[in-house]
């Protein structure tokens, strides 16, 4: 069990990045953005053919980036300059990228088993630090019987998404991030106000999908493989991620709500992991576990609110009895 915690929590961190990207599109821009499906492969697609083609990891990953921004910004471009659907532009460039993800890798799978990647560069060095033994030792002494092979996956991720947390943390902050905003919260006002709304789309749909194609790119690499089919489903991940997070932690600040929806992710990847050790429950019914978690995650804050003010009336309530029978004494 212990493992099984622990892979989703490395996974889940890596696919915050992901959430992080939906959340802009999603949240800030008020954008249902569906090219999310295809700029995930497309950001594995792009790393993967990199490096079997011998360009260095961290090089690919960036490439993965760029190739995500672009598709972000296609996508903005059909919807501003084009006037097509923000609906309808997301799904005919979901469509369009699984053709291109193809033509990147040439055919469906590229594994990387053999290949260098972000992650197995570093162990050389992370193993002669000896962190690993330390960390797997507290375990040991705490009772567990299997541990990690390795925290670096964990760590270095742990480092990456926080630095990414806090630069769009800094980036919605400044001019163009706060337009960004009040472009999703009324765009017709912010046009009042001369700003070029069609180029926040365009560039807040970029910054979006290139925080997807990263993911896209490093889950690429964690798994040993980029696959054209890996992104079906990843926007209703990233929308249970969001939902999730802000369900449990809130939305009070924006760096409230960007912590939310990076532990959302995590605590999204867990809850799956629990699910799929249930008896009855198949490797195939992970669409159906992830719709049930949306599901809950979208019901119960509700039904907590209306519990809380059930609970405010009765004790409301009480008070006036109360008081009316004093009076009448």
């Amino acid at each position: 069990m212990l493992i099984s915690i622990f892979s989703a929590v490395e996974s889940g961190i890596i696919y915050a990045l992901m959430a992080l990207g939906v959340y802009l599109s999603f949240r800030i821009l008020d954008f249902p953005d569906l090219t999310v499906d295809g700029s995930f492969v497309t950001g594995g697609a792009v790393a993967a053919i990199s490096i079997v083609n011998g360009v260095p990891p961290v090089i690919a990953t960036f490439y993965a980036v760029l190739a995500g921004f672009a598709a972000g910004a296609v996508t903005g471009i059909l919807n501003t300059k084009g006037k097509i659907n923000p609906l309808l532009s997301g799904i005919l460039m979901m469509i369009a990228l699984y053709s291109i993800n193809l033509r990147i890798m040439g055919k469906p799978n590229v594994a990387l088993l053999n290949e260098p990647t972000i992650f197995n560069q570093l162990e050389g060095f992370w193993g002669s630090l000896g962190i690993d033994q330390a960390l797997n030792d507290i375990l040991t002494s705490m009772g567990a019987d299997r541990v990690p092979g390795t925290w670096v996956v964990l760590i270095l991720m742990i480092f990456i998404t926080i630095a990414i947390k806090l630069l769009t943390d800094y980036f919605l902050k400044t001019d163009v991030g706060l337009a960004l905003r009040a472009t999703g919260d009324n765009e017709k006002m912010i046009r009042s106000f001369s700003a070029n709304t069609d180029n926040l789309t365009i560039v807040g749909l970029g910054i979006s999908n290139a925080l997807v194609a990263l993911a896209g790119a490093l889950i690429a690499q964690y798994g040993g493989f980029s696959d054209v089919s890996m992104g079906i489903g990843m926007i209703v991940i990233g929308l249970a991620s969001v939902i999730i997070g802000e369900a449990l932690i809130g939305t009070k600040t924006m760096a409230r709500t960007t912590l939310a929806v990076i532990c959302g992710a995590i605590v999204y990847r867990i809850v799956l992991t629990l699910a799929l050790k249930v008896e009855f429950l198949e490797t195939g019914d992970t669409k159906l576990i992830t719709a049930v978690i949306v599901i809950a995650a979208l019901i119960a804050p509700k039904i907590i609110a209306s519990q809380k003010e059930a609970s405010r009336k009765r004790r409301k309530r009480a008070m006036l009895a109360s008081g009316e029978g004093a009076n009448n004494a």
